[in-house]
């Protein structure tokens, strides 16, 4: 009972930085997990980050550990995804999910999603 729309995608240069936001509406924000997942052409769907619901643990792709950062800020009934170092292997596009529950786990299943923002890295 969340719904979720993401914004921050776009255009940039192999080694730069983008920062996507994904602004919830709903009265139980601080009571889901909240993930990043993207899907680039052709491929699968793939987890990217999670961040616990009180925003003190967090998990990471291999792909994206060391590069990625994951927030959140209740108050705000928002979450981010710092992009860093981007490669043109990160081209997707990145949605923002949300489940009930308390801590990021790989294989979750979420049940709450945005509709997506593009994300191209390219020279």
């Amino acid at each position: 009972q969340v719904q979720l729309v993401e914004s921050g995608g776009g255009l940039v240069q192999p080694g730069g930085s983008l920062r996507l936001r994904c602004a919830a509406s709903g009265r139980t924000f601080s009571n889901y997990v909240l993930g990043w997942f993207r899907q680039a052409p052709g491929k699968e769907r793939e987890f990217v980050a999670g961040i616990s619901r009180g925003g003190a643990t967090t998990l990471y792709a291999d792909s994206a550990k060391g590069r990625f950062a994951i927030s959140r800020d209740n108050a705000k009934n928002t979450v981010y995804l710092q992009m860093n170092s981007l490669k043109p292997e990160d081209t997707a596009v990145y949605y923002c999910a949300a489940r009930f529950g308390v801590f990021p786990r790989i294989g979750d299943e979420y049940d709450n999603w945005g509709q997506g923002t593009q994300v191209t890295v390219s020279s």
